[in-house]
């Protein structure tokens, strides 16, 4: 994809440290790091979010994550992590092909995520129909 970072990476154009490799991923350390060890898998095929993903990919991408999780908690000495996918300009995406970050976690303090504020339960039952409606299963 022209203008794409990540298929600028995946294609050797880009240098980048890599993590780990196979046919379908590459983990490589984020440049603009949340937290030490902060590490991005991403997929050697442009796609721009979870919605464009083949299902065989992303069932890789879960396993392949924990494991990934697991050597950099080790290897920075962390004691939690997260994974998370943004997807789309509005939650914060800033590459435009599907990647998912794993990030180490010393403290709550390094990332601040809070709750949400109390739902209203009189239209909760309201919005659970409208994604029921369109689930495709």
């Amino acid at each position: 994809m022209p203008n794409c970072i990540f298929c600028e990476i995946v294609g050797g154009r880009i240098p980048s440290i890599r993590v780990y490799e196979d046919e379908s991923f590459i983990a490589l350390m984020d440049i603009n790091p949340l937290t030490q060890g902060h590490l991005l898998i991403i997929t050697r095929q442009h796609y721009a979010t979870t919605l464009d993903v083949p299902d065989d990919i992303l069932a890789k991408a879960l396993p392949l994550a924990r494991r990934l999780a697991e050597a950099a908690i080790l290897g920075v000495g962390a004691p939690a992590f997260n994974i998370f996918v943004n997807n789309g300009s509005e939650s914060g995406q800033a590459v435009a092909h599907w990647h998912l970050h794993v990030v180490p976690r010393h403290s709550p303090q390094e990332i601040p995520l809070a709750a949400g504020a109390p739902a209203d339960l009189t239209k909760l039952p309201f919005t659970a129909a409208a994604i029921r409606e369109n689930l495709k299963i």
